[in-house]
């Protein structure tokens, strides 16, 4: 017989605080989905996402953000509003718009995992894409072309240019080439925007604890400082199991970019998730249906809950500027089923997005990347993505715990026990508790 998990213990003195509790629950997309059949505003609004990326809209058929939807010839007059096909990405940032979030325009094509690649290969002029980009950014900021005056700070060349041949066909001078012209053009001429990339998604290994980043991204960081080529912000990607691994990488990423001399470049985690059992075989073409059912049921569901909260509380203190989880539609790596069904991953961002902004509580008693914790003036949140207990402690200080409400997974409140000050649960992993100070 298995000896029973002892209690956990989690200290909360609301009396201590450590700042503000920041915002980092961005996403990926999120607009109209299925093609516009389907609108996601009214379920994302209450969430209070600040960003919303745009990468891989409407995929696996995009046909909206994309240069090649826009700009559907680069040999085409970038000065005139007939090159150019707005329409229905016109309609989808609306739809963004509508849900209350800011943009991140990823300025590029989306993925194509078929053998056969239409658009994911260097662009024949890098002077003329350039000049495209401006004319993508001059309607949606300028009004230019019957367009719009949204503001877009931050503008994003390309994704993930060494994942190779889904992304890129070109070498890694190819892009540098591609990046260095049009930072410099974009911001020749809106020099207040935020130019950034490359959206990498293999930025590199640690090795007994070291961060040894990859050859593309020393090159690229090399190649932007000798060129004084403007890098605003320096976005990388990272899907894991481990919530611990996004903070201690994005430390390292830190130190690398202050190393270089990118000292105020912004970094930014652009794309992570729940990765289970740490592998892609799950969601690769190998697998069988229902290994790639299971996956994605794990990822949506409390396993990926868990972990999306966990990592939220423990971003909390890594030097990272904005994160945007991937992704915020429908289907595999989404928020929502194909119905547009609401998972418990959704739920993982509806709590934090009620402690976000609000003061953060001292707290002790987590455990990195097993179990997080995070308290404000009126709620308390509680992740266990994989720790072995089933049974934690709350002692606070500062409030009175005796009229909370408690909830599991989002559900209705359940039972708990609350004596001599302190609150006592049942949380086995992978669970989220909610814990409402001042019921109403």
């Amino acid at each position: 017989m298995l000896a029973a998990a002892q209690e956990h213990l989690i200290e909360i003195d609301f009396s201590k605080t450590n700042g503000f509790f920041r915002p980092l629950h961005s996403i990926n997309k999120g607009g109209f989905a299925a093609g516009g059949t389907i609108s996601l505003a009214e379920q994302l609004r209450p969430l209070n996402i600040p960003f919303a990326r745009l990468h891989d809209c409407q995929w696996p058929a995009p046909d909206l953000v994309d240069m090649h939807a826009i700009f559907r010839d680069l040999k085409a007059d970038s000065a005139d509003p007939k090159s150019y096909d707005f329409a229905l990405t016109d309609e989808y940032l609306r739809s963004v718009f509508a849900a209350g979030m800011h943009i991140v325009y990823r300025l590029g094509e989306s993925i194509e995992h078929t053998e056969a690649k239409r658009f994911v290969h260097p662009p024949a002029d890098p002077g003329r894409w350039a000049n495209a980009c401006v004319g993508i950014i001059k309607h949606y900021n300028d009004a230019w072309a019957n367009g719009f005056r949204y503001g877009i700070k931050y503008w994003e060349i390309w994704n993930e240019p060494e994942n190779r041949p889904a992304m890129w066909t070109g070498t890694d001078d190819d892009y540098f080439q591609l990046y260095t012209t049009a930072a410099a053009r974009i911001k020749a001429e809106f020099p207040d925007l935020k130019v950034g990339g490359p959206s990498v998604g293999f930025s590199g290994t640690f090795r007994d604890g070291v961060f040894q980043p990859s050859s593309f991204v020393t090159n690229f960081l090399v190649r932007c400082h000798l060129a004084s080529v403007p890098l605003d912000f320096f976005s990388w990607h990272c899907y894991t199991d481990d919530p611990a691994e996004l903070t201690t990488r994005a430390r390292a990423i830190r130190r690398l970019l202050d190393r270089h001399g990118f000292i105020t470049t912004e970094s930014h985690l652009n794309e992570w998730n729940y990765l289970p059992g740490n592998s892609w075989n799950g969601a690769s073409r190998k697998a069988t249906p229902s290994e790639r059912e299971k996956y994605f049921h794990a990822m949506a569901g409390m396993p990926g809950a868990a972990f999306i909260l966990t990592a939220l509380i423990e971003l909390q203190d890594a030097p990272v500027d904005m994160c945007n989880l991937f992704h915020g539609e429908l289907g595999a790596f989404g928020l929502f089923n194909e119905f547009g069904v609401a998972q418990p991953n959704y739920h993982a961002l509806e709590a934090f997005s009620r402690i976000a902004r609000g003061p953060r509580a001292s707290i002790r008693g987590n455990v990195p990347g097993q179990l997080a914790a995070a308290a404000s003036d009126s709620l308390i949140l509680i992740s266990n993505f994989k720790h072995n207990t089933h049974e934690i402690l709350i002692r606070a200080s500062g409030r009175d715990l005796a009229t909370c409400r408690v909830q599991i997974n989002s559900r209705d409140p359940v039972e708990h026990k609350f004596t001599a000050g302190e609150l006592r649960l049942q949380l086995p992993s992978p669970a989220i508790a909610i814990i409402l100070l001042n019921p109403q």
